[in-house]
């Protein structure tokens, strides 16, 4: 019997997902160690900033790529070598390009950014940005050929170095110089500069990223090599416009860090954004989920798209997908309590931004199912128009709202963008590609959840015992809601995953 689809995406998302869960749990018991045991929060606040601006220059550095790679290799099934080792090359070239200039322009780079005494992060970082964009395109590839099983052993591994290394760094080479034995001391005197500090968790991720691409290169060397400079030409077609609506994404999830520093007073611009970054990662659970969906979805939207029950698949992913993601926000949120002991005590002032910023992360991962009709119908202009609209929507109210209430303005930016992009996105796609969403039921479920997290709220006074009953009740209660609002769930379920 055929396996469902759905049930097919869902698997590969579980895969994907543990990967993801395990892999990023793992890299996130830093933020412990960071902001408990070693960083001030305005030395938090530089990992912060400067993960800000990696995240905006991987994007530009793939410029689409990977989502092009996965619509021409789908595409074109009897020329998939020369579709990857294209994107490979033009990806190698720019990323090549970017390294060098970092590298020759890293003192008035680090003077622009406010870390004129730091040049060497600026080659730090280079180096890790572009090491990452020719990673994109080989794991693209596995994704593609779907192998998650060998994408999650890379992906373990480079978080497995990352984490030893930072261990190794900031932990075990400070306690030998200070309490350590003698012996030892000559050997760490060799490696380890204490001046360094910070620097160190950079270090870290380079050697990480640079394992990553030794363990990528039988996959880059798999291939009948061959260069199409007119597939190159339909392909940036294509993938340009999607690196503006990736843009989009990043400017919503980074730039408000960045402008929390330049608008807020400078005595305490830097702890803010290290307190804003920590309760940012609270929502890892949110993040991980849309994350792996998003690995699993995007060759399965693409391998779909000639199937005549497209849309209508669509539309059930669609709805399954927001019943996930409140499940997570309810989680969080009911059991904050514990939740929040992830990050130190001089950070939770800010946890007051975490509900907004797991719905506003809902929402991102709702117009990614969304935008799956520009990228099919070849319009990712539409994309690129919808992520210019969310930047000067994200930057107007970030500096409108950041003098006024902090990161709060940010943290309510981030949702006010994402829910605009959704609108949009959904009411130009059902002229361009009608999928028929259950927009009413979707709200319901959204509406629900909202509630009874506020209904959670008069809970806030009891002893721990009862609290944890309660949360646990008012998840039965909005799992009940869920079937109520929509009769015929239940049976959707049974026959999409059981073949009942």
């Amino acid at each position: 019997m055929a396996v469902h689809p759905i049930k097919q995406l869902a698997g590969q998302t579980v895969i994907y997902g543990f990967s993801s869960i395990v892999g990023r749990l793992l890299n996130y018991l830093l933020v412990p160690l960071y902001t408990h045991l070693i960083f001030e929060t305005q030395e938090y606040g530089v990992v912060t900033l400067m993960y800000s601006y990696v995240a905006f220059l991987l994007v530009i550095l793939t410029y689409g790529m990977e989502t092009a790679f996965f619509r021409f290799h789908e595409n074109n099934p009897d020329n998939r070598s020369t579709v990857f080792s294209t994107s490979l090359f033009s990806v190698l070239f720019t990323s090549t390009l970017f390294i060098l200039l970092t590298s020759f322009l890293k003192q008035p780079i680090a003077g622009l950014l406010g870390f004129g005494g730091h040049p060497e992060y600026i080659v730090w970082l280079g180096i890790i940005v572009g090491l990452d964009a020719v990673a994109a395109i080989p794991f693209a590839r596995l994704r593609a050929e779907n192998k998650p099983l060998k994408f999650a052993v890379i992906k373990f591994i480079n978080i497995g170095v990352n984490i030893g290394l930072n261990l190794f760094f900031l932990l075990l080479c400070p306690w030998i110089m200070e309490k350590g034995p003698q012996g030892l001391r000559p050997f760490v005197d060799l490696i380890y500069d204490p001046s360094i500090g910070v620097g160190y968790v950079f270090i870290s991720n380079l050697v990480a990223t640079s394992v990553t691409l030794l363990l990528l290169l039988p996959v880059m060397l798999r291939s009948n090599f061959g260069f199409s400079a007119g597939l190159l030409r339909k392909m940036l077609i294509y993938a340009l416009p999607l690196m503006v609506a990736g843009l989009s994404g990043v400017i919503n999830e980074s730039l408000d860090k960045i402008l929390l520093k330049y608008i807020l007073p400078e005595d305490v611009a830097m702890s803010q954004v290290g307190i804003y970054g920590a309760c940012y990662k609270i929502s890892i659970m949110m993040t991980i989920f849309i994350q792996a969906f998003r690995f699993a979805a995007e060759p399965f939207f693409f391998s779909q798209a000639a199937n005549k029950n497209a849309p209508e698949l669509y539309a059930q992913v669609m709805k399954y997908f927001v019943i996930a993601c409140l499940f997570i926000f309810l989680g969080i949120m009911l059991f904050m309590d514990v939740v929040q002991h992830f990050i130190g005590a001089a950070y939770r002032e800010g946890l007051g931004v975490v509900p907004i910023l797991l719905l506003a992360n809902m929402f991102l991962g709702i117009y990614f199912n969304l935008s799956i009709w520009y990228k099919l119908t070849g319009q990712t202009r539409y994309g690129a128009f919808i992520a210019i609209i969310g930047a000067i929507i994200t930057i107007g109210l970030n500096f409108w709202w950041i003098p006024l209430i902090g990161y709060f303005g940010s943290a309510w930016a981030t949702l006010v963008c994402y829910l605009c992009m959704t609108a949009l996105s959904f009411a130009w796609g059902q002229k361009k590609y009608p999928i028929p969403y259950e927009i009413k039921t979707i709200m319901l479920f959204v509406f629900s959840a909202i509630a009874i997290y506020l209904l959670s709220l008069l809970t806030h006074d009891l002893n721990s015992l009862l609290k944890y009953t309660s949360a646990l009740l008012l998840l039965v209660i909005f799992a009940f809601s869920v079937l109520m609002i929509d009769a015929t769930l239940l049976k959707q379920l049974k026959r999409t995953f059981f073949n009942k």
